[in-house]
């Protein structure tokens, strides 16, 4: 005879489901926010794949170049424009130069261009932001002034004139992009110290004497620190992006050096008969600020501490 559960049975039921998950939870071992943000990383695989594909290129940015049998300036007048081959991985350019030295020499530059400026400019918009935002009032007023003014200054305009005054090279890239990079971090941490600096905890800090700064860099910016890491994230593909066009329109990185939007520009040049000369520094760029972006959505929701604790 088929037995019916009644009501009494299937409350029983859901009582020993609830339990059995609540002893899951106090039995799962305890995680610091780092630890928790790293969890819900790895189980974002499309995020996670982007992160494989960074670290990739990072390593291939420092060996790269020395695996392969040629120098990234060597040139050898037989051996122009050839094909991938068992010699030449990637083929070579017009001036027989190996193409796979030369692009793993262009990722050294464009990702050290892209993650120092991201690194110098969050740093100076953490300060910069902190010191607005909590201190509000008149330095606050002049802060946002001067913000505004350089926000409403085209930054592909800056970023030439200071290439044409300083000249072309790393250093020169780098500079011409933390002019005016930091803005943006600069507004965001402003942001988010106004909507702290009236919490309990931080009131509590300055009714026991904590000082000001200790305030804002221990107390204020660990509080951000995970969105703040997320947004330089999504920010270095902007910046490897700026290198390649300033390299393409020749205010960048100059011959017999290379990077990833200087290959291109030689690339371009001879795109129709040997395409495979811009499509290779091509992929590696697009490849990249994809990589990036997907990370950088995968660490927003990994750190976000609103969503720590809500997933089984």
């Amino acid at each position: 005879m088929e037995h019916i559960c009644t009501d009494v049975e299937k409350d029983k039921f859901n009582h020993v489901g609830k339990n059995k998950d609540r002893m899951e939870a106090i039995s799962r071992p305890s995680l610091n926010y780092w630890q928790d943000g790293w969890r819900r990383l790895k189980k974002n695989r499309v995020a996670f794949v982007g992160l494989i594909i960074i670290g990739t290129y990072i390593i291939l940015a420092i060996v790269g170049p020395k695996i392969g049998a040629y120098d990234y300036t060597s040139t050898n007048a037989s051996a122009t424009n050839l094909g991938m081959s068992s010699n030449h991985w990637f083929g070579t350019d017009k001036l027989g130069r190996d193409m796979w030295a030369r692009v793993w020499m262009g990722a050294r530059v464009s990702l050290t261009i892209g993650f120092t400026a991201a690194i110098i400019n969050g740093f100076i918009g953490v300060l910069i932001g902190g010191i607005s935002g909590y201190y509000g009032g008149i330095i606050d007023m002049l802060i946002m002034r001067i913000i505004d003014v350089l926000y409403g200054i085209p930054y592909i305009i800056v970023a030439i004139l200071v290439m044409m005054v300083l000249g072309s090279g790393m250093k020169a890239l780098i500079i011409a992009m933390v002019i005016v990079g930091w803005i943006g971090m600069a507004r965001f941490i402003r942001g988010e110290v106004l909507g702290l600096k009236e919490q309990d905890f931080v009131l509590a800090a300055k009714l026991l004497g904590v000082s000001e700064f200790k305030i804002i860099y221990r107390h204020m910016i660990p509080n951000v620190v995970g969105l703040m890491i997320t947004t330089l994230t999504m920010a270095v593909p902007g910046y490897i992006f700026s290198e390649a066009f300033l390299s393409y329109i020749g205010l960048g990185i100059q011959p017999p050096d290379c990077s990833w939007g200087s290959l291109a520009k030689i690339g371009a040049q001879s795109f129709r008969l040997y395409p495979y000369q811009l499509f290779i520094p091509g992929f590696f760029i697009c490849t990249t600020m994809l990589a990036l972006n997907l990370l950088g959505d995968g660490l927003r929701d990994a750190l976000d501490p609103k969503l720590r604790g809500q997933e089984k």
